[in-house]
């Protein structure tokens, strides 16, 4: 869990080009300076990760247990990220450096594009 990078403006069209260029820095500082303020979730056999949270909105604390339908965190605009949003992750491993990709399912099932799935349907 981290919680104290500032949120930065958003940056859309061209302007986000430009923004992205700025980002070597944080991309040589490694995977938790690109997810800004984070979390990881132990969920069964995958860690969820929610990252570009809003600075000082994590309500949870470490070893917590977090239940289906609780507020985790604000979706903000931190690390290496152009605009407010919530980048959601599962991998296998707590360390991004050695996790693999985990698929990651809603109510059972991959929803398609434009579909609302509630978690726990």
């Amino acid at each position: 869990m981290h919680d104290g990078e500032p949120d930065h403006r958003a940056y859309r069209g061209v302007s986000s080009v430009g923004y992205a260029l700025t980002q070597g820095r944080r991309a040589a500082a490694g995977w938790r300076a690109l997810a800004g303020n984070h979390v990881l979730i132990q969920a069964h056999d995958a860690v969820v990760a929610l990252c570009h949270l809003r600075r000082r909105s994590i309500v949870v604390d470490v070893g917590r247990t977090v239940r289906v339908g609780e507020t985790v965190a604000g979706c903000g605009n931190s690390g290496n990220s152009t605009e407010p949003h919530l980048h959601l992750q599962a991998m296998d491993d707590p360390d991004p450096a050695r996790a693999r990709a985990q698929e990651i399912l809603f109510a059972g099932r991959m929803p398609r594009n434009g579909e609302v799935v509630r978690i726990g349907e």
